[in-house]
């Protein structure tokens, strides 16, 4: 029978991190920890903070299925037991770990992705438009991801791209605008270089983009959290990006991911901030993506030790200590 052990750790961030409507000082994860004989894997959860889908959500579901769990119920059962989210996510991540171990293979062999290096956006919070650009002056990644709202978005991508006129950049304005600005907006950043505009619209407020031809690809986050709400995205947007702890999990991550690729989709992977416990799994689905957002544990004040290997925006697969 299977060892259960499933607990909550806070780790505070180097600085304010500042998106639409939010400011994060910290996270608090859900870590999950399943042995069987000599083997032990892991998963890390950090929830979905716009669905309440905080650490004392996850651990009181997470603890709902303890029973199956212990009992051997497996990766596909547990799409069944729980619903997309954070303690789902974690215990998912676990799961892929403890398997890994057990048969001796990488989670990416049992994923049939092949492994290769992996270069990361690098975040740009939201500060004033001098600040912006020091912060993306600073980065070593040669792709940025910058952070916007509705207050001076143009002022502060221009900022960016002065600052950092080699990089690619694409753009999160995590539901902060409105279409009228978008249709405004997006031609401007076209003509700046910007890849791809995330999530400009509120979820389930985004019905405008479809028949809609965007000068810049839009990619879908908040409206895009599984696979049950890819048909209406596919419509809307040009790119997935799948989150980890909005999906429920690396099983249902693939999932989605090969239903974007059928489509013709781009395929973004993301994090909601977390240790590289939390992104290691991601490595697994960022080998299928065109956009990659891993730079979760670069936001720590420390981080866990074995962690991810970043290093100029490359990001190096997990260690065998780590995950996977």
């Amino acid at each position: 029978m299977r060892e259960i052990k499933f607990h909550t750790e806070t780790w505070n961030l180097k600085q304010p991190f500042i998106i639409t409507g939010h400011v994060f000082t910290s996270v608090d994860t859900l870590v999950v920890t399943l042995t069987e004989g000599e083997h032990s894997g892991r998963g890390e959860g950090a929830g979905v903070y716009y669905m309440d889908d905080d650490v004392a959500h996850m651990l009181a579901q997470a603890e709902s299925v303890s029973d199956a769990l212990r009992q051997g119920a497996g990766r596909q059962e547990l799409l069944d037991l729980l619903p997309a989210g954070g303690a789902r996510n974690a215990i998912d991540c676990a799961l892929w770990d403890l398997e890994a171990k057990q048969r001796g293979q990488r989670a990416w062999a049992l994923a049939d992705v092949h492994p290769g290096a992996t270069t990361t956006f690098e975040t740009v919070g939201i500060d004033t438009p001098e600040k912006m650009a020091e912060q993306a002056a600073a980065l070593a990644s040669p792709r940025i991801k910058v952070k916007l709202n509705g207050e001076l978005p143009l002022e502060r991508i221009s900022a960016v791209r002065a600052a950092r006129p080699d990089a690619e950049i694409i753009v999160d304005v995590n539901q902060g605008w409105t279409f009228a600005q978008l249709q405004d907006l997006a031609p401007r950043f076209r003509d700046l270089g910007v890849a791809m505009i995330e999530q400009p619209l509120p979820r389930g407020g985004d019905a405008e983009l479809e028949g809609y031809s965007p000068p810049v690809p839009l990619g879908a986050d908040e409206s895009c959290l599984h696979t049950g709400e890819f048909e209406a995205a596919a419509r809307r947007y040009q790119v997935i990006n799948i989150k980890l702890d909005k999906a429920g999990g690396l099983t249902e991550g693939l999932r989605l991911a090969d239903m974007a690729i059928d489509r013709g989709l781009e395929v973004m992977v993301g994090n909601m901030v977390g240790t590289s416990l939390a992104m290691a799994p991601g490595y697994v689905l960022a080998q299928m993506c065109r956009f990659v957002d891993l730079d979760g544990a670069l936001f720590l004040e420390r981080d866990r030790d074995p962690g991810m290997s970043y290093h100029q925006g490359r990001v190096d697969a997990p260690p065998t200590e780590l995950w996977g």
